[in-house]
Parts: C-alpha cells; structure tokens; sequence
C-alpha cells in the first residue's frame, strides 16, 4: 500500500488481508474453508459487547472493543503464527510488534481525524499484549472463548474431534467467562 499518506486507504486495504486470511489452527484439521481473522474478532468484538455485569461494571467495554478489534491487526502481514508454527513467542511477539510499527507510523502516522488514531491503535495492541489491565485480561478470556465456540462448532459441523484445543479452556482467568466456557463445552458433541 501507499505509505506515508494523509489517507486511510492504503490501510483499509492492508486490513483486507484479515478477510481472506484463514485461520491456521484449522486448516491442519482440513478446515480449509473455515474462519478468516477478521471473522474471529468480529465475534469477541460481539462478545465484549455481551460482557456479563459483573465484569461490564468494573472494565471499559469500548475498549475492550477496539482491542478485540485490534488485538490480531498485525497478522494482515506476518498470518496467524500457532504454536505448532516452531515460531518462539518472543519471535512473534517481535514480527507482530513491527508489523504495528509500520502500520500505526507509516501507514497511520499522517492520517487526521477519526475515532481512533494510529497512536491509540498502538497503545491498545501493547495493552493486549503486555496482558495488565483488566481490559485485557477480559479480552484474553474473550479471545479463548471464542476459540472454544469454533472449536465445538467444527466438531458439530464436520463431525471431528478437536480435543487438542481443549486445554484453552484451562487458561482462561475470569469466573464469568469461565462459566460461559463450561456452558459451551457442555454442547460438544457425544462421541460415539
């Protein structure tokens, strides 16, 4: 794209690759079809939004919001790194932090304006990434529930087991998000 614009058009652009790019932890299954990037944070995105009470009273739920949004932005550029990748996680958190870098200060850097600068963008990812605040201990949970979601739905749809994703469940904090997580392991199929 573009650099060094006053416009949000060569990022709009760059964001694009988020709707194509598939997520990978599926494709080893043979989900080939299955969900894009873009697709997985739209849905914690509608998650955030549903935050139970107890939660939605004590964090920033547009916050949370943007950073659902945002958390995954950089795979535009270096695609969905798992960890079966042999990639270690200071190698990813190293390409994905550059990859911000670029599009927050070359990209972003001279676009006016807005609801969100590419500063905020920036500050919101290290946010996400450094895992702090409750804002993003809230959509790390998130981000695992979502994942769980997938999981029983393409077991359900392609009638296949995906145990192996079973220990996020293990690794989400909150009690709430918890409870949602038990609600949806509850639903997986019956093995025959």
């Amino acid at each position: 794209p573009e650099e060094n614009s006053e416009s949000p058009v060569p990022f709009f652009h760059l964001i694009e690759r988020l709707k194509t790019t598939k997520r990978e932890g599926w494709r080893r299954f043979g989900i080939d079809n299955g969900e894009s990037i873009s697709d997985h944070m739209y849905r914690m995105s509608i998650m955030t939004m549903m935050a139970p009470p107890s939660l939605a009273a004590k964090i920033n739920i547009p916050r949370c919001i943007k950073m659902a949004l945002i958390h995954d932005m950089a795979e535009a550029l270096v695609g969905d790194i798992t960890p079966v990748d042999g990639i270690t996680k200071a190698e990813k958190a190293r390409r994905e932090a550059s990859v911000m870098d670029y599009i927050t200060t070359t990209l972003l850097g001279k676009v006016p304006g807005g609801a969100l600068s590419g500063g905020e963008i920036k500050e919101i990812f290290e946010e996400y990434e450094a895992d702090k605040s409750d804002e993003a201990h809230f959509v790390h949970d998130i981000d695992k529930m979502e994942l769980l979601l997938q999981m029983v739905e393409y077991e359900r749809l392609h009638k296949i087991d995906l145990t192996e994703f079973m220990h996020v469940k293990d690794r989400i904090q909150l009690t709430p998000i918890k409870e949602w997580a038990d609600e949806v392991i509850r639903g997986r199929p019956k093995k025959a």
